[in-house]
């Protein structure tokens, strides 16, 4: 009897149909079936059997508790299983659309550009504000050169400022050690020292001069022109899909052609909406640089005149009062060198 009853429980298999039958997608996607047929093979789950006795039977037909135990957790890791493989499919089919996305947009970006660089693609094109962009492009390349100067200048004349206070030093020591040249040494020791601390305090101001002008160029231009560059992109894209409707326009108009105008020019729609989004981004933000530009040019062009004015004259009271006048603030001396546990 018990052998009778485990011979049918043993034919007694629990179908588990998979989500997502191949047999749904269209025909003409035949790489898309091949891979997600790749992607969501994996172990057979059907080995689930059930043995069951009939009511009213015998005592010999009855399973044991363990043996329930033992099959409610081959069930349960079926489930479990299942559940991973319909996730780690459902992300495998994502990751396919998405790349499947990408690769078309760049092929119909790739033959715009080319038929645009051999003269046979329209471009749109705003006349206006490339202009304009091509004077940002311009402008940052002279303010690269001015911020590469300051930084020649600042390192020149850092070091003859070493110089002058190497110099003092010596010139006061043999001071002490000359009884008669005491005087000589003396006050050249003094003019020297004095020729330091002066160009200690225009070293401040062309660094702050430095400091600002790289702010402008690599962070202010720089985002600025981001921005441009997403714009330039959106408008290849705006006009690769404009000339694939185009295209689609200028064929047949049965029932699949006009499926296919419908969903290009959806996607031209989502293209246009981008493009002018940027071109406004843009627009607004060559406003702000401009007006930006020339507010911080004013005030570190004016400080560089009166700093560079005022030490070559021999002005100190008036260098310093130029650093007050910008809230330049001066390090001590050393503050630039790591402290101690910097070094470890």
């Amino acid at each position: 009897m018990t052998e009778s009853i485990m011979s049918k429980a043993a034919t007694m298999e629990i179908p588990i149909n998979s989500n997502g039958d191949t047999g749904t997608l269209p025909e003409d996607d035949s790489l898309e079936q091949d891979l997600q047929q790749v992607m969501v093979s994996g172990p057979n789950l059907n080995e689930t059997s059930i043995v069951s006795g009939g009511y009213g039977g015998t005592a010999e037909g009855i399973i044991p508790t363990s043996s329930m135990k033992g099959s409610n957790m081959h069930h349960s890791s079926s489930s479990s299983s299942m559940s991973a493989e319909e996730a780690t499919r459902g992300v495998a089919v994502e990751k396919l659309e998405t790349m499947k996305k990408w690769g078309l947009n760049t092929y119909k970006c790739t033959k715009q550009m080319i038929s645009e660089r051999f003269g046979r693609g329209s471009r749109t094109v705003d006349l206006e504000l490339e202009a304009q962009i091509e004077v940002l492009r311009d402008t940052k390349r002279k303010y690269e050169n001015v911020l590469r100067l300051a930084r020649a200048l600042t390192n020149h004349f850092y070091n003859m400022v070493q110089t002058q206070h190497a110099l003092g030093d010596t010139f006061a020591d043999l001071s002490q050690k000359s009884p008669e040249l005491r005087d000589e040494f003396g006050y050249n020791a003094e003019t020297q020292k004095l020729l330091c601390k002066n160009g200690e305090t225009l070293l401040g101001a062309i660094n702050f001069f430095v400091s600002s002008i790289n702010t402008l160029v690599n962070k202010t231009m720089e985002d600025t022109l981001m921005t441009i560059k997403m714009y330039e992109n959106a408008r290849l894209e705006y006009d690769a899909y404009r000339s694939d409707l185009e295209e689609l326009s200028l064929g047949p108009r049965d029932a699949v052609a006009m499926a296919r105008i419908e969903a290009a020019q959806q996607q031209y729609q989502t293209q246009k909406d981008k493009y002018e989004r940027l071109r406004s981004d843009v627009i607004i933000k060559l406003k702000f640089l401009e007006e930006n530009k020339v507010k911080v040019m004013h005030k570190q062009l004016l400080l560089f005149h009166n700093a560079i004015s005022a030490y070559f004259a021999g002005n100190q009271q008036q260098l310093e009062q130029t650093l007050k006048q910008f809230n330049i603030k001066l390090r001590p001396p050393g503050a630039d060198k790591p402290s101690w546990l910097e070094e470890q």
